[in-house]
């Protein structure tokens, strides 16, 4: 009988690393999926720049290494944000370079 119908383990040694946004310098992989929401980790050189965007569902992020900057806010180790449906990402950049986890719905 399997207990773990319904969930998504994302095993670190089973996960890929890929090209995330514009450029080359960040990647993500995926840690875990279920109902459309993604929990992505982000590895973002200083500089890094993402591409504005609305969001047609709820979004978070927390800063685990270095600094970033969201729509004019600075945040850093253990800073995080909830964006609502309907709000617009007009800017990011990571400061430094930067590991995050976001969650987001496709």
């Amino acid at each position: 009988m399997n207990n773990n119908t319904g969930w998504d383990f994302g095993l670190a040694t089973e996960a890929e690393w890929m090209p995330w946004g514009e450029g080359n310098n960040a990647t993500a992989r995926i840690v875990a999926a279920a109902d459309g929401y993604h929990q992505v980790l982000i590895r973002a050189q200083a500089g890094y720049t993402g591409t504005p965007h609305e969001h047609e569902h709820a979004e978070f992020s927390y800063v685990l290494e270095g600094v970033v900057k969201h729509n004019g806010t600075t945040l850093s180790v253990g800073d995080g944000y909830g964006a609502a449906a309907g709000s617009t990402h007009h800017s990011f950049e990571a400061i430094t370079d930067a590991t995050y986890l976001t969650i987001f719905k496709l």
